[in-house]
């Protein structure tokens, strides 16, 4: 198989993916282990081009796979605007990268995990 099983059944490897690629979206970087970090790209790639499609169609496709969490609380006087992680990925990651073929996200190593060793990296976006 062309995947990593990272150790879960189908049901919570798609939710562990699911949740760091949210939070990626959300936060911009995440610290994780090299195995997990290497399949988040994947998906954040996927999810980086589904926003420069901009249409309907990938809107629903993005939230049918991103968590509904919390991004940005904005204040301008007495106006609150409250920005989700579907609507940061399409208003301010995806024109970031719309002259950018692929490769919207770096790895970068860490120190090893203290207790079992496990080689952590940072995830980010370019």
């Amino acid at each position: 198989m062309s995947y990593r099983k990272l150790g879960r059944t189908s049901s919570q490897r798609k939710a562990l993916l699911r949740d760091l690629t949210t939070n990626l979206i959300v936060n911009g970087r995440i610290e994780t282990t090299e195995a997990r970090a290497k399949e988040v790209r994947k998906t954040a790639d996927q999810m980086i081009t589904l926003g420069k499609k901009g249409d309907l169609h990938a809107r629903r496709q993005a939230a049918s796979f991103l968590r509904n969490m919390v991004a940005d609380i904005k204040e301008d006087g007495e106006d609150v605007r409250v920005q989700s992680a579907l609507q940061n990925l399409f208003e301010e990651l995806a024109p970031k990268y719309a002259d950018r073929n692929g490769g919207y996200t770096r790895i970068l190593k860490t120190m090893p995990r203290r207790g079992d060793a496990a080689s952590m990296v940072i995830l980010e976006f370019v």
